[in-house]
């Protein structure tokens, strides 16, 4: 842009190649922001947008923030969605002639934030890239703050599915990506990134440059192309972004998606596991209940197990073992609970050594963390569960950076490296004597004065300072004939003489500029502690991941041990037996002396792969039908699960089809939402599946609902098209009747106690089906109005009595309302005659209020058809 300023021409030629991200220009105390970031930033932060001079005739727009403050409004601008490019200034501006040099060193993205206060502690903050080739597509996803890094392929059509388990905070994605971004559901809009970075060329390069390494043969990527094409961008865009080595991504895992349980974004909702439907938060989840980690980095792991539920037996089984081990010893288990509450997020520690943004107080806690380890390790050196052992095996006490940070940093080092004082007394000798210069300098000048007195004699013999001379020894003229030959003169005065000594001159050295010199050098002492630190970054995630692995483990003996679980025992049959089973977090968060009622199933994939399951509402058949599943689940992440006892078969995919919900932003109805979430299931299960339905068919007309339902029941329970394990709760109880007509189709229903007009909810599970729903009942429950309940109870009469083959249901209901009123009874009518008979066989005593009523209703509609 012609005749604007120079420091403007430099902000525009920075900007021109961040486009799309707000700059965080640096000037002074103050990063500014001009044009139009200036005016985004000022509505999204709430700032005064002012103007500045920039040669033209209009002033730019302009807003900025302090620097010392700038991470809190970065992280709003993060959390709205915003890309933040962060422009320095290289060079001392006091020493600087001219323009001082500026670029920008970092630029921060929701996916790659590293900062404490943007982070989740126990979450990943993921950051996606996605390469689509047909119907397959590439996946990586890295979390820079922790350094994990992972790879894969997928079917297209199981992306959206993926995404929902990863979470990412920002996914970047190459043009077949983003032909598909309608479709995926991502909870983040996808980003396009250069096309060229997406190339398996660019790819290449990109890894084997950062892991240096000769090919992609040694992360297993050669026949993953696509895999190896995702992985390859995300590193160049990291490299992009944050301006540094990232040496803490020290590995590419390949994610086996075969060896976990698959989890639908819709499954992961109604089982509420690591968020709440209502409100999203970790409270009345199973994540809530079974966290019990002593760690960040623990919590993190933990989560990741409910998410990613094992479908290897040996893995499951290795957990369990370690789980039983640590259970079977309290006191053990506390000891380690004690200890690794001391450890500090080292995951994220090491983040910020890569990024050499590590702080003195971010050494204090690295060792802190470091001198639990041999404790630990001494606490789980005799275990004999082979996982334990693989752990202790594997968390290296790297003794070597533990002595270093003792030795090095200053045990209350301030939280700045500018405010002095980060290295501690005693590592480095030449630190150590400028800080006695600088602190002792006037002791020292008192002391040589002292000392120069008495070898002279000359009483009046003074040490003085000035900024022109700096240090000298001023003698009067009384006592020129005393002043020794080694005394240098430096300035004649009117009465006095000046003169300077090497002692003095040395003296000098060490005060002037002791402070500014000694900052100096910690900078560099740090920086060298840095480097070695940087150093150990691939020892020390060992041990992190060794560390979290126990502290999960952790986690879930003290769960079991505290709400009496045990350990399912897992089969490759098909089969779940489960006695007593209970649901975790119901159970929990029943009030004082409330006592929930368990359960029993039996499953298999012959006679009882399908069970149909009646009841009223509120009786507890969702909760029935969760716990089941969250059992299922549970054994397979290596807990032990809320149960008497239970034998869990693997299983690949749990899928649940619960409640209504609408999805209007998309067009779509409640009733379409479930028809979607149906057809989802149907089209992906197995027989090593697990569904739960939760009523099908209930959002559009009774028949039509009943003959999806039926048709659902009959393609789920065939063994030669799906033939998954199925609980299938419904009001539809006709499809009772095909108990006995479907192979593995069961029937089950729950138990209530008719008192009066009131039901007593016995939430247990027996077989057989039920005959009723007892909807009216549980609207009275609700508090509907009496007149409404009564109605209703006399039109449930007449539709229950009335020839509904012949007639619509509204025509029965309003057809007798319209009906003159009968005529009076005579004996000698036949009709009258039947309705005397009934009443002759109808036994009092043994009716309900309810059943009576029902009857009377019957017969008074009899009666009015008699002529």
């Amino acid at each position: 842009m012609a005749n604007v300023t120079p420091m403007m021409q430099q902000y525009l030629d920075v900007k021109e190649r961040y486009p799309g991200m707000l700059l965080f220009f640096r000037l002074g105390d103050f990063y500014e922001m001009f044009y139009d970031d200036a005016v985004t930033a000022s509505r999204e932060l709430e700032l005064t947008l002012t103007g500045k001079d920039c040669g033209l005739k209009e002033r730019a727009p302009m807003c900025g923030v302090p620097y010392h403050a700038a991470e809190t409004y970065i992280n709003r601008l993060i959390e709205k969605g915003y890309k933040v490019a962060i422009c320095e200034q290289l060079e001392d501006p006091a020493l600087c002639k001219g323009l001082v040099k500026r670029d920008v060193i970092r630029v921060v993205t929701p996916g790659t934030v590293i900062e404490q206060s943007m982070l989740h502690e126990r979450q990943n903050s993921y950051i996606l890239s996605l390469c689509v080739d047909g119907r397959r597509a590439g996946v990586a996803f890295a979390d820079v703050s922790t350094g994990e890094f992972f790879t894969y392929e997928a079917e297209t059509a199981r992306l959206a599915d993926e995404l929902a388990r990863i979470l990412p905070r920002e996914i970047i994605a190459d043009e077949g990506a983003m032909a598909l971004s309608e479709r995926l559901g991502a909870q983040v809009p996808l980003s396009p990134y250069a096309q060229s970075a997406f190339k398996l060329s660019s790819a290449k390069e990109a890894l084997t440059g950062h892991f240096q390494v000769a090919s992609l043969d040694v992360f297993g990527l050669r026949e993953m192309k696509l895999a190896a094409r995702a992985a390859g961008a995300l590193m160049r865009y990291l490299g992009d972004t944050q301006k540094n080595a990232l040496e803490h991504i020290t590995s590419l895992r390949i994610y086996h998606r075969e060896q976990y349980m698959a989890l639908d974004r819709t499954a992961r909702r109604n089982l509420e596991l690591t968020d709440s439907i209502r409100g999203g938060s970790r409270q009345g989840t199973l994540l809530g209940l079974l966290d019990k980690t002593a760690t960040s980095m623990g919590g993190r792991m933990l989560r990741s197990w409910i998410e990613q539920p094992l479908c290897v037996k040996e893995g499951i089984e290795e957990r369990q073992d370690a789980v039983a081990e640590l259970q079977g010893d309290p006191i053990l288990a506390q000891s380690l609970f004690e200890e690794l509450r001391g450890v500090y997020d080292i995951e994220r520690l090491l983040s910020r050594i890569s990024y050499k943004s590590i702080n003195a107080r971010d050494c204090l806690a690295l060792l802190a963390s470091l001198s639990r380890i041999p404790a630990v390790r001494d606490l789980v050196a005799e275990r004999t569960s082979p996982l334990l052992r693989t752990l202790y095996t594997q968390m290296d006490p790297v003794e070597d950076v533990r002595a270093l940070l003792e030795r090095a940093i200053n045990p209350d080092a301030p939280l700045l490296l500018s405010d002095g004082l980060i290295i501690r007394d005693g590592y480095s000798e030449e630190l150590d004597r400028l800080r006695r210069a600088s602190t002792e300098g006037k002791q020292w000048v008192a002391d040589l004065e002292a000392r120069e007195r008495e070898a002279t004699g000359i009483k009046n013999l003074r040490i003085r300072y000035n900024k022109v001379f700096g240090y000298y020894i001023e003698v009067t003229r009384s006592n020129y004939d005393q002043v020794p030959y080694r005394y240098t003169r430096k300035q004649t005065l009117a009465n006095s003489e000046r003169f300077v000594t090497p002692e003095l001159h040395e003296l000098e050295e060490q005060i002037l500029g002791a402070e500014e010199r000694s900052l100096r050098l910690e900078q560099q002492l740090f920086s060298e502690i840095r480097e070695k630190l940087s150093a150990a970054i691939e020892r020390m995630q060992q041990t992190a991941l060794s560390l979290k692995t126990l502290d999960a483990l952790l986690s879930l003996a003290l769960a079991a041990a505290q709400y009496g679980y045990v350990r399912p025992q897992i089969m490759e049959d098909g089969e779940i037996e489960i006695l007593e089973g209970r649901h975790p977090v119901v159970e929990q968060s029943l009030s004082a002396g409330g006592q929930f009622v368990p359960n029993d199933t039996h499953m298999d994939v012959t006679n009882n792969r399908m069970l149909i399951i009646t009841g009223p509402n509120m009786a507890g058949k969702s909760t029935y039908m969760r716990q089941v599943a969250l059992i299922t689940l549970m054994a397979h992440m290596g807990s032990f699960v809320p149960a008497q006892s239970a034998k869990i078969s693997l299983t690949d995919r749990i899928f649940t089809r619960v409640g209504a919900s609408d999805d209007l932003a998309s067009g779509q109805s409640t009733f379409m939402v479930e028809m979607n979430e149906m057809a989802h299931i149907l089209m992906n299960a197995t027989p090593r599946s697990l569904v739960i339905l939760d009523e099908i068919g209930r959002g559009t007309s009774t028949f039509d609902g009943l003959s999806i339902a039926w048709a659902v029941v009959e393609y789920l329970a065939n063994p030669e098209i799906i033939g998954a394990k199925t609980l299938f709760a419904t009001h539809y109880h006709e499809l009772s009747e095909l108990e006995g007509h479907l192979p593995g189709v069961v029937n089950f229903r729950v138990s209530v106690k008719e008192h009066g007009e009131d039901v007593i909810f016995l939430r247990k599970i027996v077989p057989g089906g039920a005959d009723k729903s007892f909807g009216i009942h549980v609207a009275r429950l609700a508090g509907m109005p009496r007149p409404v309940v009564m109605r209703a109870h006399e039109i449930l009469a007449r539709l229950e009595t009335r020839d509904k083959g012949q007639l619509s249901i509204g025509q029965n209901i309003i057809g007798a309302q319209a009906e003159e009123k009968p005529a009076q009874l005579t004996l000698f009518d036949s009709g009258a005659m039947d309705i005397v008979e009934e009443l002759k066989g109808i036994d009092v005593m043994a009716l309900t209020p309810i059943d009576a009523m029902n009857v009377l209703f019957r017969l008074r509609e009899q009666a009015r058809r008699v002529k």
